[in-house]
């Protein structure tokens, strides 16, 4: 019986990092654009945090982490999501006290027990990215505009859904006059729905089942139940929004999966992906800190899922491959072959990619192979060469090639080819 990967779990193969990488590094540029700090938070935590942010009544609480005890006896879960996480970190190294606003980001793997498919694994990556300390609207605006931008810089377009959910002193009303629409249908809604219409009644307007979603096509809407405190709020994000030039629509019935958020709530959709349309959520939650602990300071982040980022820009007719090596060098005979090593760790230590091949396969065969790896320019040193002191250069765009002076040390060798190389 041959061995294969866990079921919802992926290799990521060489051919799929090149992308990964391209969108890792563009976060990251756009990230420190906007003042972001990276913070790496471990894959394990206490269960007891995941149960306090995310809430007890959530599928994801509910069935869905990798739960087990560890040999103290203590529960251990692996992050399903990264918010507690950074705010657990936040809290427990006093951030708060390097200044009154923090910005934060982390991207690696979580992992949540749910039915692998298309673009949702069992163990997925997130880019997270947190700020916290700051009630303003306008960094719900920043925060939004800097989570398009990205998505735009990658080559990728998705439509903007907002809403507010309002903050403690107005979604308890919402909640009264939901529960009493619940009530007059609750025999058309799902298990899930019924148990959660007395646990936590906003959470059956994210049911994803088709028939509960059209028992809620005329439920009330929570932006009907805003105080003037969270409307005056969401209109500020709104004009945000439009004076940046960020095209949204107000979805009244989105509410984010877990229990923590309030105020604002926003999702980036596409529809190019099938029913798993989200490629990235965020929104407000400014009790939680102080839920775990810390200080009474409010936040708001998203996450984006990469793994879905990946799908949408491998369906682009225009996607580039993986780059390959600067240079490779073609060697002909042993004194060639020793020389030609000498000089590539040399180039790879002046910041050029160079690759040779050390089989002692034929000159056509090596040409093969930097084509396959597509270098940009091969290096031919053979006998001949070193007895003059030359190379041939050539660039594998355009079939042009010159002699390289190979007099003097092979310093001063590598330096000359690596010049060469950046000037075409």
């Amino acid at each position: 019986m041959s061995l294969k990967a866990l079921k919802g779990f992926k290799d990521i193969l060489p051919d799929e990092v090149n992308l990964w990488q391209f969108i890792e590094g563009r976060a990251r540029d756009i990230f420190h654009r906007y003042g972001f700090e990276e913070i790496k938070v471990p894959i394990l935590e206490k269960t007891e945090l995941f149960v306090r942010t995310i809430g007890e009544s959530t599928d994801i609480v509910e069935k869905e982490m990798y739960t087990f005890k560890d040999r103290n006896g203590t529960s251990i879960t692996m992050r399903p999501e990264g918010t507690a996480s950074v705010i657990r970190s936040y809290i427990e190294n006093g951030l708060y006290v390097r200044g009154s606003v923090q910005r934060l980001y982390t991207i690696g793997p979580m992992f949540r027990h749910e039915r692998p498919q298309k673009g949702r694994l069992r163990q997925f990556h997130q880019m997270d990215v947190e700020v916290l300390g700051s009630d303003r609207a306008m960094v719900d605006t920043e925060l939004i505009a800097m989570a398009w931008q990205l998505l735009h810089d990658i080559g990728l377009e998705a439509s903007l859904e907002i809403n507010s959910l309002g903050c403690p002193d107005c979604r308890p009303s919402f909640k009264e006059t939901l529960q009493d629409f619940i009530n007059g249908r609750l025999e058309h809604l799902c298990e899930d729905c019924q148990r959660r219409s007395v646990t936590n009644p906003l959470r059956v307007l994210d049911c994803k089942s088709a028939h509960c979603q059209e028992q809620y096509t005329s439920a009330p809407s929570i932006l009907q139940h805003l105080c003037g405190v969270c409307s005056a709020h969401f209109d500020e994000v709104k004009g945000g929004l439009d004076l940046l030039g960020v095209p949204y629509s107000v979805n009244p019935r989105m509410v984010r999966g877990l229990d923590y958020y309030t105020r604002t709530a926003f999702e980036l959709i596409t529809t190019e992906l099938g029913a798993q349309g989200a490629i990235g959520a965020g929104g407000r939650y400014n009790g939680l800190v102080k839920q775990l602990g810390g200080p009474d300071v409010p936040g708001i982040g998203f996450a984006m899922g990469i793994e879905r980022l990946v799908m949408l820009l491998n369906q682009k007719d225009n996607l580039e491959g993986p780059a390959g090596p600067d240079l490779f060098l073609i060697t002909l005979g042993e004194a060639a072959y020793e020389k030609g090593f000498q000089l590539m760790q040399k180039m790879r230590s002046l910041g050029v990619r160079v690759m040779m091949d050390h089989e002692g396969r034929s000159m056509k065969n090596q040409m093969k192979q930097a084509n396959k790896q597509k270098a940009g320019f091969v290096l031919i040193l053979g006998e001949n060469e070193l007895e003059n002191k030359e190379a041939v250069l050539k660039d594998m765009l355009s079939g042009e090639q010159e002699r390289v002076d190979l007099a003097g040390n092979l310093e001063n060798w590598a330096a000359d080819v690596k010049t060469k190389i950046r000037q075409y």
